[in-house]
């Protein structure tokens, strides 16, 4: 058994947070760690605010497509943005000492570190992100 959701917003911060809010009381219902609910919303705001600016240039005629699911193992979310997409491969890493005082890259690094799974579908407008529940995992 899960918990479906699919939503539809506009290019607007403020819808970000609204998803934001519906995500964690969701992932409270199903039991979820404060730990992974803060993972998750980190990744989320990420993503939601990566789709607004860069995919659609805050364009209030463009929106950005939420579909989620939770179950007692997993958090899994899709979001699409209406822009040209991107090459995450060109991101320069923010980790590299010639990009320390750079902005960009830092989002994508910190989907990454917080999500068990982060793929981007071509042209590069679509992520899919994953969260595997901590009291999940087989212990080593």
């Amino acid at each position: 058994m899960s918990a479906q959701h699919e939503l539809i917003i506009p290019s607007d911060l403020s819808e970000a947070r609204r998803i934001q809010s519906l995500v964690e009381q969701v992932l409270q219902k199903w039991g979820y760690s404060e730990h992974d609910i803060f993972a998750i919303k980190l990744a989320l705001e990420e993503a939601l605010v990566n789709a607004i600016k860069h995919g659609n240039q805050m364009d209030p005629d463009k929106k950005v497509h939420v579909r989620f699911a939770v179950n007692d193992r997993q958090f899994e979310i899709h979001i699409a943005d209406e822009g040209p997409g991107f090459n995450p491969d060109d991101v320069p890493d923010p980790t590299d000492p010639e990009n320390l005082e750079r902005p960009c890259g830092r989002g994508l690094l910190l989907m990454r570190g917080f999500m068990t799974h982060v793929e981007y579908a071509p042209p590069g407008n679509r992520v899919r992100m994953i969260k595997v529940r901590a009291d999940s995992q087989p212990s080593s």
